[in-house]
């Protein structure tokens, strides 16, 4: 009698038989389908629908293969499905892209009665599905149209190399195609491993809540919510194990608190008040939610950044410049308000003006000028406001019915008190918005720090200027100290033009892997994150 292994060791061999002659059968049928594959594309015309903007991508992954199929022997579709599950690690959902419909698909395209036409519309499919897969990790899931006005960035599409993508696939090295999509900038990658640890936290089973509406705790005291306390910032990765009574406030405690305030933008004081505990209190999964948003921004941001250039933050109210040497110089800003927003945008920098006049918008002059005018007469000579026509004719204030005002233009003097300071910088933009100076300094003091109409107010505004203009010789900061002394409005040139980005996103990771989650100021984080979770039809023409 055959013993039980050697009939297994038959059945194995059997199955790996019938397998290898399905390969050699489909090898057998490969040129057909090829040549099918080659038809439907010359038949194939681009439509105006994003989900079939990608026939010349198609047409140019398959003649980097000569036409071969892709997807048509067995082990490929389960390793790209494999591949895809990693996709929750860039925040993505692996089911927009078929990860739970493409193998139960290809058996269906490869059962033994399906021509060769299903077959070849099979592999055009998983490739558009591949390549979208791709431009996603690359460029985003969600168009920027989505979110206008409140985006001002430009985006293009993805345009890869096919033959190495080609070469993955057959390779089964997905994880190297989406390595060659993704942002190669270490933001990114922080980001992603950020992600895994606040996942990971989650599988834990998250953190504590503290008690809500309790007495503030503070260094010193011995309190029950203290225990609580420290098992929330030790989810975190935080050293605030307890020597002694846990229920006591101690100092190690209050730096870890301290830390969080800082990375929280809250008033660092180890005093866990009302707005602490709020920030305590968010849960893991909106953690990891915004941390999937973030991701998503900065695969739309993270694309062919110069070498020098200026970056402004506006939810961490910081301005970074990049300067030609490698350094990095950064210092604090003030942004608009939540109903004065500060857009987004990309520009350049091509000039600064010392001791710059203001011009009042038309907006601020209706909503705010006319209604403390009308209140104070003496505002105007108070605040160095001149009263011009639209042609920029001086008029008299007092000849002016300020309830039914003509049509107007306020413009405010050089000074000490002009609303934009000593100096003011210049870059194109719709949206006439500036970096600028401000007499304002105390706001700078402030965690948070949205009071403006828009425009970016830069805290060591001179240094800034000092560092733009780079020429020591004509530019250092005594030669900046007489211009601005001398009360003259003074436009400068850059000897190069800057490019600037100001942009938006609510966390920051730094290299150490610490993570700042800034307050959504502008309530932009939930609009993008519905459309990051907005599910893909990618498949509805699956055989």
């Amino acid at each position: 009698m055959p013993t039980r292994r050697y009939l297994t060791a038959i059945g194995i061999g059997l199955l790996l038989w019938a397998m290898q002659g399905a390969v050699w059968a489909q090898a057998a049928e490969a040129p057909a389908i090829a040549q099918e594959i080659q038809a439907m594309l010359q038949q194939a015309t681009p439509a105006t629908s994003p989900a079939d903007a990608s026939i010349a991508q198609l047409r140019d992954f398959y003649a980097a293969r000569t036409f071969r199929p892709a997807w048509d022997k067995p082990a490929t579709v389960p390793a790209f499905v494999a591949a895809l599950y990693t996709l929750v690690d860039d925040g993505l959902d692996p089911r927009d892209y078929g990860a739970d419909r493409l193998v139960p698909a290809y058996r269906r395209v490869y059962a033994a009665n399906r021509d060769v036409a299903t077959r070849a519309r099979f592999d055009l499919i998983v490739t558009r599905l591949y390549l979208s897969v791709l431009d996603d990790l690359n460029r985003g899931k969600v168009g920027p149209a989505l979110l206008a006005p409140a985006w001002g960035l430009p985006v293009e599409r993805y345009q890869p190399n096919m033959t190495p993508l080609s070469k993955a696939v057959d390779a089964l090295d997905f994880e190297h195609a989406f390595a060659l999509a993704r942002p190669s900038y270490a933001t990114y990658q922080r980001l992603r491993a950020a992600l895994a640890r606040y996942r990971d936290i989650n599988s834990h089973g998250g953190w504590p809540q503290l008690p809500a509406g309790s007495a503030p705790l503070r260094p010193g005291d011995v309190d029950p919510a203290v225990a609580i306390l420290r098992r929330r910032l030790a989810a975190i990765g935080e050293p605030v194990a307890a020597p002694g009574d846990p229920d006591r406030y101690d100092e190690t405690l209050a730096e870890a608190v301290r830390r969080f305030q800082g990375n929280h933008y809250l008033a660092v004081d180890a005093i866990v008040g009302p707005q602490t505990r709020a920030a305590l209190n968010v849960g893991v999964d909106a953690r990891i939610d915004q941390i999937r948003v973030n991701l998503e921004r900065a695969r739309l941001l993270l694309h062919a950044l110069p070498k020098s250039f200026v970056l402004v933050d506006i939810a961490g109210y910081q301005l970074s410049y990049y300067r030609p040497d490698g350094q990095i110089w950064r210092t604090r800003i003030v942004v608009g308000k939540p109903y004065r927003r500060t857009p987004s945008l990309r520009s350049q920098i091509t000039y600064l003006t010392f001791n710059p006049t203001w011009t009042v918008p038309a907006s601020i002059t209706r909503r705010e000028m006319l209604p403390r005018i009308r209140r104070d007469p003496g505002y105007l000579a108070r605040e160095h406001l001149r009263v011009l026509s639209p042609s920029g004719q001086r008029l008299n204030p007092a000849a002016i019915d300020w309830w039914n005002p003509p049509p107007i233009v306020l413009r405010q003097d050089a000074g000490p008190d002009d609303a934009l300071g000593r100096v003011v910088f210049r870059f194109a933009n719709p949206y006439a918005v500036y970096l600028h100076d401000t007499p304002a300094q105390a706001l700078f003091d402030q965690p948070r720090r949205a009071f403006s109409h828009g425009c970016m107010r830069v805290q060591n505004a001179l240094e800034f200027a000092r560092l733009l203009l780079d020429d020591e010789q004509r530019w250092n900061a005594a030669d900046i100290d007489r211009t601005v002394a001398s009360g003259k409005t003074t436009r400068v040139d850059l000897p190069r033009a800057v490019p600037v980005i100001v942009h938006y996103w609510t966390v920051n990771v730094a290299e150490d892997g610490q993570l700042a989650f800034k307050p959504d100021i502008y309530a932009r984080d939930q609009p993008l994150l519905a459309a990051l979770d907005q599910p893909l039809d990618l498949l509805h023409r699956l055989p």
